[in-house]
């Protein structure tokens, strides 16, 4: 009974996007034009091209940063549910966290965060 909800509401999402797209070619307003055409960047004429390369040390960072980002959002679910989950949930938990504070220090001490 419940996957039928499921497939039910799946139907109608994609029904209503499929619709949404159908409206809109139909009556959308279409007037091409070399100024909406061109590229946008914060309201200003472009500067250089898009294809700009990255340092790579920038990525690593904003990599780390998702990563543990993520990994903390998992921290609250179990601590919204900690009293209901018992004593081996802290294990478990020092145990996840203990790993990801081995990757920072890891992190840390190969100069991963230093930014130059």
């Amino acid at each position: 009974m419940q996957l039928l909800h499921f497939v039910i509401f799946v139907l109608f999402c994609l029904a209503l996007a499929g619709g949404i797209l159908v409206v809109s070619a139909l009556f959308g307003n279409r007037q091409p034009h070399a100024v909406k055409d061109d590229t946008y960047e914060c309201g200003l004429p472009p500067i250089h091209s898009a294809r700009v390369s990255f340092p790579l040390r920038f990525v690593v960072v904003a990599l780390l940063f998702i990563l543990f980002d993520v990994e903390v959002a998992f921290v609250y679910p179990w601590a919204v549910l900690y009293r209901k989950l018992g004593p081996l949930a802290m294990v478990e938990m020092g145990a996840f966290l203990l790993v990801l504070v081995i990757g920072l220090v890891y992190v840390w001490k190969r100069g991963g965060l230093d930014w130059e």
